[in-house]
């Protein structure tokens, strides 16, 4: 049986290791499964995913110049469409009060965009930071003596 990249493959678990699991997928041939690869959700502890001796399915992800097969179990599951969480219940967007039009640092007229609030506040923090610091620098020069005289 030849292996190719992106077939999926039914095999059985032979190891775990706190990094990930060995799945045998042919007689002579097995391949690692990454701890990322296992599941969609975190993984903290392998064995809480999977049992030695049980059947999964996998995806071969690559196979390297040695030989050695990278595979993926949660990739060779089906993919679900997104669903909204229901600890949240769903709000419908907010309307913001922007201008339609932003001006920039340099005069030009640009179209509007949900940083131009973040722009706005980020322009004011640089000038109020700038002025305070101006403020340090006068007060550390007075400590230090400021400007000598000769």
């Amino acid at each position: 049986m030849e292996i190719e990249k992106d077939s999926i493959l039914t095999g059985k678990v032979t190891g775990i290791t706190k990094f990930g699991a060995f799945v045998q997928v042919a007689p002579g041939r097995s391949g690692l499964v990454h701890i990322s690869e296992i599941a969609n959700a975190y993984v903290n502890d392998v064995n809480d995913f999977l049992t030695q001796g049980q059947e999964v399915t996998v995806k071969v992800l690559k196979i390297d110049e040695n030989g050695r097969l990278n595979l993926s179990i949660k990739q060779a599951q089906p993919q679900e469409p997104a669903r909204p969480s229901p600890s949240r219940p769903r709000q419908a967007p907010r309307e913001e009060s922007r201008p339609a039009v932003a001006p920039s640092a340099e005069g030009e007229v640009l179209p509007p965009s949900r940083d131009a609030a973040f722009e706005d506040k980020l322009k004011k923090f640089m000038q109020d930071s700038d002025s305070r610091m101006s403020g340090v620098r006068i007060y550390a020069d007075n400590r230090r003596g400021g400007r000598r005289r000769k």
